[in-house]
């Protein structure tokens, strides 16, 4: 028997009214969301649950009914919509089976009620449901293994880049290049730390830089470690060396930057180690042709012989080792490896500016956040343009210095590209020009450095750009270091007005063909697309396509009708739909769904438009971004780890971006404190201001607008191309809305920062992530073996080595302000137990 059949029952009335409230939400979300072309399911369930609502306030059992068809609506509906996706689940039901338990509870206070046993035992089972989905967030999704992972031994990618430096056959036990080595393969040969014995890993010691950031922080340092020593960066340039074995601090150099130098980040990736050659010059020599006076690549780089004039400094055994390390006020400070004193003999008392000829840089427009190249005694840098400020930015032109003396020898303009001169005298390089701010690879034995380029300054507006800019903007150059001068390139996107610059720093490698190994280059980008390319001559080896794209947009005559493709490998994801939306619960996702539906979107390379906001997907995180890929060359295995978040754009007249007080940051009245990048740039000098929502978050939430994962790690076969596992990558433990870290411990994919270390043992170290993990992935099925927790973020690239027989692995844990990472100062390092 019914328990009340009154129209006064309070708990079956309460429930009537949440019902109706929730319903009439509903109902208007749905009904804007319908009138924007989305779906209509939102507004026939709300109308559902508000007449429910009041039928179950009247006391009628056609209220737990009409509930009921609402219920199994939504099921149906789910099912369509978002199939087996659990991530799709929780936004379409768990309002739904939540008020559906209470609906249940009082099924029996209705007129001609629900019997209890039966109403009680549906809520109890929408219990045990809802109770088993969020079990269901513990388990792994998205984990695939579609090919088996080649058995050590089995390829053999190593390459021959010179034998100049130490960093061209790093010694076993040593990273003495930012990549690992010249070849930037990321490898270890190591195996001391493997498989078996992993899940014993403990922390050895911890360093404390004493470099600590409350704006802007995020050093994504990766240290050197040579001989007995580890060479390491801080966020404001200060160069320290640490005893490899004791972590005890030999020495530290302080360039005294200051913070008003800094860009958009304070980091300093790396530096760069040196041994002037005996009698100061380098051993090789370059063949081939020059290119012509219009930069156009020709065939392979070109060069005379490759002995370099003694300078005042050359025969200082004082500085016969050196750390270069560039500043983020535009300086290489040149310093001894032993003592941390500067090298006298190097420019002016053991610096260079790099801004002579730039004209106007004011602070933290012109930095090098990266560790410059060097490629036959010729020290390479470029350096960043700090983002969306003006349209006549400084250059991005690229110097090359003699690494002995610091002469500078060259300098590349892609404004210029046919001059290699540097210029004199009051002239300046073109301002507004593509830059290089991310890490270069060079190749000692052809004499090239392969430059992975940026964009033209005001990175959403086209149409000032130059014909020169144009064509060498979003590239990859090869640059000859003996003249300066390019011998071939190819461009990843063109017109570039996506903020789509390259971001990795390429791998050498020799690719396997079917005609033998050729000596090439593997090129990650922000897009998802990786490209293989014969490194002496540029000549792809894997087709390469142009596809059509969209057209139209704010600047309709400047997009071009086709972009590339590389036929090789991808890591870009399916387009976005509605269904792709998502948030805690259905109010949040209606509300994505409506922004999804005002928005112009036509999968990738949607132009920027001025009339309403448009998605760009992926987002300017990539793909792959600073971190680049790691090689397995004994396996043939290449390890990415990459993101998957778009942003959600708008273009902003100038009128209105001045009411809104954007203008350069030299022109702020108390300063600049910081942000994601593109959020209201002034992009000066052009029609439009910016507006990026970078990774396209809910302004009330801080949750993203897309549903997981936001980012995974992918093993792929070199030699085909194939996927051979791939998996979200990052925990919820430290994300949550309103930016509470949750402690959940479940895979959700994590958007990520940072690369990879592989090793000989079968491992993979990385970091990165947003939960402030380090972990080790065994290469071979995917899965997470070992993990810590760092004390700060680990947005860095990790790195393996040996000292005094025993094998370390280091990570420089400093967070960073745009993942929303914990700001810290600290090297730590990770060893077996030493017994």
């Amino acid at each position: 028997m019914a328990e009340s059949t009154g129209t006064r029952d309070f708990p079956r009335a309460l429930v009537g009214v949440l019902v109706a409230l929730f319903g009439l939400a509903f109902a208007l979300q749905g009904g804007w969301l319908a009138s924007l072309g989305g779906s209509w399911y939102y507004l026939i369930a709300g109308l559902g649950l508000l007449l429910s609502g009041a039928l179950l306030i009247g006391g009628r059992r056609a209220g737990v009914t009409l509930y009921a068809l609402v219920v199994a609506g939504t099921l149906l509906w789910t099912l369509w919509e978002a199939g087996a996706d659990y991530w799709g689940w929780i936004p379409r039901l768990d309002v739904i089976l939540g008020l559906g338990v209470l609906v249940a509870l009082v099924a029996p206070r209705v007129r001609d009620g629900f019997g209890k046993g039966a109403s009680f035992g549906v809520a109890g089972l929408l219990v045990v449901v809802i109770v088993a989905g969020l079990g269901l967030a513990f388990v792994p999704f998205d984990f695939v293994r579609p090919n088996p992972v080649p058995e050590a031994g089995s390829a053999a990618l190593a390459t021959t880049v010179g034998n100049d430096q130490p960093a061209d056959n790093p010694a076993p036990g040593d990273w003495p290049a930012y990549g690992g080595g010249n070849s930037a393969q990321r490898f270890s040969p190591l195996d001391g730390i493997n498989r078996d014995n992993v899940a014993g890993l403990e922390r050895a010691w911890t360093y404390r830089t004493g470099d600590l950031l409350e704006e802007r922080w995020g050093a994504e340092t990766t240290p050197l470690k040579v001989g007995d020593d580890v060479f390491l960066c801080t966020s404001r340039n200060i160069v320290i060396s640490l005893d490899a074995a004791s972590g005890e601090e030999n020495w530290r150099y302080d360039p005294q930057v200051s913070k008003d130098a800094i860009p958009y980040t304070a980091a300093c990736r790396g530096v760069t180690y040196y041994e002037v050659p005996p009698g100061g010059h380098a051993g090789n020599e370059a063949g081939g042709d020059a290119p012509d006076n219009d930069g156009d690549p020709l065939v392979a780089a070109s060069g005379e012989a490759a002995g370099r004039r003694v300078g005042n400094g050359a025969d200082d055994r004082a500085c016969a080792k050196r750390i270069f390390s560039g500043t983020l006020d535009g300086r290489l400070i040149a310093v001894d490896a032993a003592t941390g004193e500067p090298c006298q003999g190097f420019g002016d008392g053991g610096q260079v500016d790099i801004k002579k000829n730039m004209g106007e840089t004011p602070p933290g427009y012109v930095s090098i956040n990266s560790a410059p190249v060097i490629v036959r005694d010729t020290l390479v840098t470029g350096h960043q343009v700090l983002d969306g400020q003006r349209r006549d930015a400084p250059s991005g032109v690229i110097k090359g210095f003699d690494a002995i003396t610091g002469e500078l020898k060259w300098a590349w303009d892609a404004g210029r590209p046919g001059r290699g001169e540097p210029l004199t005298g009051d002239d300046t390089y073109t301002r507004g020009s593509p830059n290089m701010w991310t890490t270069a690879v060079g190749d000692n034995q052809l004499g090239l450095v392969y430059l992975p380029m940026g964009n033209s300054a005001a990175d959403y507006w086209s149409t000032p750009r130059s014909k020169a800019e144009n064509k060498w903007a979003t590239s990859l150059v090869a640059l000859d270091v003996s003249t300066g001068k390019p011998a071939w390139h190819f461009q990843t996107a063109h017109k570039d007005v996506w903020d789509y610059d390259l971001g990795s720093q390429p791998s050498l490698l020799d690719f396997p063909t079917d005609d033998g190994p050729v000596p090439a280059l593997l090129l990650p980008t922000k897009q998802g697309g990786l490209y293989v390319f014969n490194r002496r001559t540029g000549e792809p080896l894997v087709d390469i396509e142009e596809r059509p794209v969209p057209q139209g947009g704010a600047e309709p005559e400047q997009r071009t009708a086709t972009q590339p493709y590389s036929n090789y490998h991808s890591l870009q994801q399916p387009d976005l739909t509605p269904a792709d939306m998502w948030g805690m619960t259905p109010f949040d996702q209606m509300y994505c769904r409506a922004q999804f539906q005002k928005a112009d979107y036509r999968g990738m390379y949607t132009p920027p438009n001025a009339d309403r906001p448009w998605i760009e997907f992926t987002g300017y995180n990539g793909g792959s971004d600073w971190g680049s890929v790691a090689l397995d060359p004994n396996r043939g295995v290449m390890i990415a780890n990459y993101n998957i978040t778009p942003n959600y754009n708008r273009l902003v007249p100038r009128e209105k971006a001045n009411e809104y007080g954007w203008v350069p940051r030299e022109e702020k009245e108390g300063g600049d404190h910081g942000g994601a990048e593109g959020q209201g740039d002034p992009q000066a000098g052009t029609p439009y201001a910016i507006d990026v929502n970078a990774g396209w978050r809910v302004k009330w939430t801080g949750l993203l607008c897309k549903q997981p994962p936001y980012g995974g790690i992918r093993a792929v076969d070199v030699k085909t191309g194939k996927t051979l596992w791939d998996r979200p990558f990052g925990t919820a433990r430290a994300n949550g809305p309103w930016g509470i870290r949750s402690g959940l411990p479940f895979t959700i994919g994590t958007p990520n920062n940072g690369g990879a270390v592989v090793t000989a043992g079968g491992l993979i170290f990385i970091a990165a992530a947003t939960d402030d993990l380090i972990r080790a992935i065994d290469i071979e099925t995917g899965e997470t073996v070992w993990r810590d927790a760092l004390p700060a973020g680990g947005q860095a690239n990790p790195l393996v080595y040996e000292a005094d027989g025993r094998q370390y692995l280091m990570i420089v844990a400093t967070g960073h302000h745009f993942m929303e990472t914990p700001s810290g100062d600290y090297v730590i390092t990770y060893a077996l137990p030493d017994r």
